[in-house]
Formats: C-alpha cells, structure tokens, sequence
C-alpha cells in the first residue's frame, strides 16, 4: 500500500499509518477493511478509486494491552466521512465492545463528503449509534490531530477523552467564513477551535499536547491509569508515590479551614 506521506509533511502533519506507529506497540497493529471502498456514483465519484475510503482501522497494542484504532487520512478526499468510511469506524468500535478494548481515533477530516449527500449523513448516524452504545462499556479517546469540521464535531464530543495538538487542532462546527457571514466576525481557525480555546475556555478538551508525538505518549500513559472495559480492574502498571504529609498541606493552602470563606477555584 502506498501512502501519500509528503503532501502530510508538508502541512507539518504525520500521516494517518504514521501516527498509528508512533500509538502503538512496534508491528502490532493489523489492519481491517483494507479493501473497503466507496460506492457513490454521482459527481464522478465512480471514476475515484479512495483507498481504504479515507480511514485505516484496524487492532494493535499499546503497553501490551488490546486497542482498536482508527486514523482518517486527510490526504484521501480530505478525510471525508462517506457511508462506507463511517461504516468502518462503526464496525471497528462495535468490535472493540464485543472485545473488551478502548478505542482510539485519529480525526482529521473535512466533515461529510457532499458528493455522497444523505448517504453521508447515514455513515454519520451508524459512527454515533455506536458511540453512544460503547459509552460505559469501554474507553473511547478521541485525538484531534488536524480540521475536524461539521458532523466531524459530535463523535469526538460524545467520547471519554479529548486531546488536542497545538497549532494543528482546529475543532468547530462551522468555520471562520461561516462565521463571518452570520455573525460579521473575524476570526482564525485557531481563535475558533484550536488547542487552546478548548482547553483553557470551552473545557471541551481534556488535554492540550505540545505536538503530535508528545499526544501519542500521553494517550499511552493514560491507558496505563484507567480501566481497559467496564468491570475491569485498574491496570497496575503504574508505581503510585503519594506523600501524604506534603499533600495534606497544599490542600490546606487551596481549601480554607473555615467553611464560610471563599477559595479561588
């Protein structure tokens, strides 16, 4: 399989089977629905051979342990989501479920493909349907590791936890030219939805990275603190070292003693 690396680098960007190497274990992770293709035939569609629909899925391990991951690839039709490529990410995390394994995705995408109209929209339904069924049953990390624009918006939304990359992340419903036009603002894509915003304002991100590498560390050490599956226990990988005296007092220094005063929170 050929990948079309550079035209990534070239925006500062890891390619989607890039970042699945640097997520997980060395050569273990093994693709499914490689072969998996679009089937519009409207707008030219059918002249467009995408591999793999625009988003390698499949199973690997991090820290020896089972994950289920997906990677959209904006360098295929920008990473949009037709009705085969949301079908993959649905199958993959209805897997994981039957599994007992996190899921991890890697977004980087347009939003819906128009040329596939309402059959997009359909892919979207079936990605959510399974969101929501895999809430409480496994852990669901979403990376937004690119534009992740429009109906792109709401799986990442509705998942355990959210990274976000400086300078790469950009996470909004609609974009700065929408914006403009409705509301006559200026905007940039990073005031709008980058790292920042969502980490320190709209709290939508639960960690703000440095840089693609520094998230794909942190993704692996969180899965090292947190249950694999519901029911799971806590996976003991990691030494706690708790010094309960220097910790009583920084509680006392953020907590006041009287009930009545107030604390910066």
């Amino acid at each position: 399989m050929e990948y079309n690396i550079e035209k990534q680098h070239e925006k500062g960007k890891l390619h989607a089977i890039e970042r699945i190497k640097a997520l997980c274990d060395e050569d273990s992770f093994m693709e499914i629905y490689s072969g998996v293709r679009h089937n519009c035939t409207s707008f030219g569609m059918e002249k467009k051979d995408l591999p793999y629909d625009g988003v390698i899925t499949g199973f690997g391990k991090i820290n020896g342990r089972k994950v289920a991951v997906y990677a959209q690839d904006f360098t295929v039709q920008g990473g949009s989501l037709g009705l085969m490529h949301g079908e993959k990410i649905a199958e993959l995390i209805d897997k994981a479920v039957e599994s007992r394994c996190p899921v991890i995705g890697i977004n980087d995408s347009g939003g819906a493909r128009i040329q596939e109209g309402v059959d997009a929209l359909c892919g979207y339904g079936d990605l959510f349907y399974q969101n929501v069924r895999a809430s409480g049953s496994v852990p669901q990390i979403s990376i937004i590791a690119g534009p992740c624009a429009g109906g792109a918006v709401y799986s990442p939304g509705i998942t355990d936890f959210i990274f976000a990359v400086d300078k790469i992340s950009q996470l909004f419903i609609t974009g700065p030219k929408v914006v403009k036009s409705v509301m006559f603002m200026d905007i940039s894509e990073e005031d709008l939805g980058g790292a920042s915003i969502h980490s320190h304002k709209s709290g939508v991100a639960h960690f703000r990275c440095e840089s693609e590498n520094d998230c794909y560390r942190k993704v692996r050490a969180l899965l090292d603190y947190i249950p694999h599956y519901y029911g799971d226990e806590l996976t003991q990988n990691v030494k706690y070292k708790f010094d309960t005296k220097k910790k009583a007092k920084q509680i006392t220094e953020i907590l006041p003693e009287n009930s009545r005063a107030g604390y910066d929170i």
